[in-house]
């Protein structure tokens, strides 16, 4: 059995895409759309777009289904290190600091597209590593991919994805299995896992600090606005942003300062 898929099919899946998650599908992308629409209309043994149209609006399962399918997972422990340098020694020491000052004790930290745990599972060990012991750190870690949230939250890689991390770090907060790695206890308790679509509000306040990296990327400008405002909404008054090195906020209407450090570049929201 074959589709085809004409350009009428691609405009109604295109439109439905963004609307459901800010997704931005451009003509360069079209073939990745046409490959996973042709997966998905295999497996629901249907032999029309209109027909599978007519299924994602009607089912929520299989639209989440599809969104997943749509979105790039590409991952890996200690990601762009300079980020991860920023982290360690400048954000975490100077918010310690200001914490101190308020009298406060708590960091709270969304990685948001955590796809399948690696970014949220690093700051973890850093945190873990560095954090005074009278301090407490939580992590919230989000996706749009419910297949990458379960890889995330068994806490278990294969030896093929542990590359980059610190021989100190995997022995110290992994434990060697047959087949793989398995996350010690303690981070995971550090971290929830949960599914979240970017284009809505996360009813998350009073953040301390969001990395969402390579994620923005994919959706044109309004949904990036849209996002980036629900960011800043999030944070609390003394905060930070930490978005990929292939994106930025230049041209936006935005209130978050931009701030380059000898590690890295992120962004802040300093209102007191």
């Amino acid at each position: 059995m074959s589709f085809a898929i004409t350009d009428a099919d691609f405009e109604k899946m295109k439109s439905f895409i963004y609307e459901k998650s800010g997704i931005h599908f451009s003509e360069i992308n079209r073939p990745i759309l046409e490959s996973r629409l042709k997966e998905r209309l295999k497996l629901a043994n249907l032999e029309t777009v209109d027909a599978y149209y007519k299924l994602i609006t009607g089912n929520e399962e299989e639209m989440k289904i599809l969104l997943d399918s749509v979105t790039t997972n590409l991952t890996r422990f200690f990601r762009n290190q300079g980020h991860m340098d920023a982290f360690e020694r400048y954000i975490i020491p100077e918010l310690v600091a200001y914490k101190k000052k308020k009298g406060s004790s708590t960091i709270k930290i969304w990685s948001a597209g955590c796809s399948t745990g690696e970014e949220p599972y690093t700051l973890a060990m850093i945190i873990a590593e560095i954090l005074p012991k009278d301090f407490t750190a939580s992590i919230i870690a989000s996706d749009l991919s419910l297949k990458s949230l379960m890889t995330a939250k068994t806490g278990f890689y294969q030896e093929t994805r542990m590359a980059g991390i610190p021989d100190n770090y995997l022995s110290k907060y992994f434990e060697k299995t047959k087949d793989g790695y398995q996350i010690v206890e303690k981070l995971q308790k550090m971290i929830r896992f949960d599914y979240h679509n970017l284009k809505f509000d996360s009813g998350l306040k009073d953040l301390d600090i969001i990395f969402c990296r390579n994620v923005i990327i994919y959706f044109d400008e309004a949904a990036q606005e849209n996002v980036i405002t629900k960011f800043w909404d999030s944070l609390s008054n003394h905060a930070y942003l930490v978005i990929g090195h292939s994106e930025s906020l230049f041209g936006m209407k935005t209130k978050f300062q931009f701030q380059k450090t000898d590690w890295a570049t992120f962004y802040t929201k300093m209102i007191n």
